[in-house]
């Protein structure tokens, strides 16, 4: 193994844990590197997969984030739930329920790669019902056994019991209404760098897309299935 390529790859490992993007327009020298050097490639990718965490790459730009159950860069469900500002396990589910369909809502299709510029808070609670009623009328053919049916059910009870808004005209973050609950999940989202925000319209920034992509592309999972099943049994 050769000694620059060692550091080159523990440069560029380091950064990514550290939360920064490796990429042509930041640090375009390691990105060259890990692009042009199979070596620094090698390494890179078996330093990350050592540590459990999952790279993406979008527009020339690397990015990772913790893979599944890593407790040292990854959230517990109890973390996650304190930075939510929630406490209870169906308010977990349902945030991530209403995480699937912002993904959905600007992403939906792994062939064209096309965004949605941006969302409002009245679309996503717009799709949530929609989406969750359209589970709960058919759940005895979309689910598979008795935990994943009591899961809906708890999501969509938590979701129907809530009043649309308050009567403030800002919509604040709280989950006492279905626009706050929103606005707490698209909060976190901020906080990590996937969204951003403008006039209460909110853009995906290349961390979001480079996860969507990958997302649709080679994660998917139990919710996709479920998901695409229900819009097959819709057509």
């Amino acid at each position: 193994m050769d000694e620059r390529s060692l550091d080159k790859a523990l440069e560029i490992a380091g950064k990514l844990i550290q939360g920064e993007e490796v990429g042509q327009n930041s640090y375009p020298g390691l990105y060259d590197d890990y692009s042009n050097n199979p070596e620094v490639y090698d390494i890179v990718q078996a330093l990350l997969k050592k540590l459990n965490l999952s790279m993406y790459e979008y527009q020339n730009t690397l990015y990772v984030t913790a893979g599944e159950n890593n407790r040292v860069f990854g959230y517990s469900n109890e973390e996650l739930k304190r930075a939510l500002g929630i406490r209870l396990n169906r308010e977990l589910y349902l945030c991530y329920f209403i995480m699937y369909i912002m993904i959905t809502k600007f992403y939906n299709d792994s062939g064209s790669y096309n965004y949605t510029e941006y969302i409002k808070i009245s679309d996503v609670v717009e799709s949530v019902d929609t989406s969750l009623s359209g589970i709960i009328r058919s759940l005895g053919v979309l689910v598979n056994n008795e935990s994943e049916e009591a899961s809906f059910k708890a999501i969509a009870l938590t979701w129907s019991d809530l009043p649309v808004a308050g009567r403030e005209e800002t919509i604040r973050a709280v989950k006492t209404t279905k626009a706050g609950f929103v606005k707490l999940v698209i909060n976190f989202m901020v906080s990590q760098g996937l969204l951003s925000e403008a006039q209460e319209r909110y853009y995906p920034r290349n961390r979001f897309k480079a996860l969507a992509e990958s997302y649709f592309r080679d994660n998917k999972g139990r919710l996709f299935e479920i998901m695409n099943q229900k819009t097959e049994e819709e057509a």
